[in-house]
């Protein structure tokens, strides 16, 4: 009798388990996960697991991806649904080249936040950049500030001598002396800046710093349960960043290695407001403009086709 009240208890388990993951149209779910530069509701999400709760009995996995450009690669490979914090510059840049991408929804806007840093206190302008070696990662609102700073001068991307390169890697390799502009966001900007280092300029007057969440229009049409989830899960997140402030803050701290205080100064850069405003579409489609008019995409792009109808 145990024994088949056991086997009895195990059926209904699996198939509760089952039940479970059947609510959902997927059998798993990845989306990526990036902390820097400040991406808070992020790390929020990480570290309560919200995602994970919203989508009870479905495996939900983080794809740790920093480059724009190998982010939008994963979502057309279908590696990843759903991309959760992509630069409005790489969105365009692979819906231009003819990939599925939309965007589903904001997830911060922040141009004081990236910025130029050097040691050489002499570069104060983008003349002094030419021939420079400058280091960030391409594909994103960083590599945008420098196009876009470059060109109030009449200079292109050509007249320096620029390296791809992650935020990390962009810190050391100025740190080490390799370099003579790096390209820096988030952490890396405030410690440099506290390291005494040379702010050449941020993104304010040169960028939107428009991040977003995307993923494909057919993954849209397909699993409109899993889009609904999505939005769930960012509610709750949002709901508690706002209601929990100071433990959002405590935890962007602890995974950034950063101060409390000064995670809360680079708090005041960010919108963290999902809802897409007039405002964004505008500043999309002033970046594609941007884009077209630096080389960065071969044709005008209308950014009205990146939103779902």
């Amino acid at each position: 009798m145990k024994k088949i009240f056991s086997l009895l208890f195990v059926l209904v388990v699996l198939l509760g388990a089952v039940a479970l993951a059947d609510d959902y149209s997927v059998k798993s779910l990845t989306l990526t996960y990036v902390t820097s530069p400040l991406n808070v509701p992020s790390i929020v999400d990480k570290n309560l697991g919200i995602f994970a709760k919203t989508f009870d009995g479905v495996p939900v996995d983080y794809a740790e991806i920093t480059s724009g450009a190998d982010q939008t690669q994963a979502l057309a490979s279908g590696d990843v649904q759903v991309l959760y914090a992509v630069g409005g510059t790489s969105v365009i840049l692979s819906a231009a080249n003819g990939a599925d991408i939309k965007v589903l929804n904001m997830y911060s806007r922040a141009p004081k936040a990236f910025c130029l840093f050097s040691k050489d206190e002499s570069i104060n302008s983008p003349a002094d950049l030419a021939g420079k070696t400058i280091a960030g990662p391409t594909g994103t609102n960083l590599h945008e500030l420098l196009v876009s700073y470059l060109a109030s001068a009449g200079m292109t991307i050509a007249d320096v001598e620029y390296v791809n390169m992650s935020i990390p890697d962009a810190k050391a390799a100025l740190d080490g002396g390799s370099i003579d502009v790096a390209m820096l966001g988030g952490a890396a900007a405030y410690n440099a800046q506290n390291a005494g280092y040379h702010k050449i300029t941020d993104g304010d007057g040169y960028i939107k710093a428009i991040i977003c969440v995307a993923v494909t229009e057919k993954f849209y049409n397909e699993h409109p349960d899993v889009i609904e989830g999505v939005a769930k899960a960012q509610a709750e997140i949002a709901a508690y960043m706002n209601d929990n402030f100071d433990s959002a803050i405590e935890l962007a701290a602890n995974t950034l290695d950063l101060s409390v205080d000064a995670v809360k100064e680079m708090y005041e850069y960010y919108d963290f407001s999902t809802e897409i405003s007039d405002a964004d579409i505008d500043g999309f489609q002033k970046t594609a403009d941007f884009m077209y008019e630096s080389g960065m995409i071969d044709e005008a792009y209308d950014v009205s086709g990146l939103f779902i109808k």
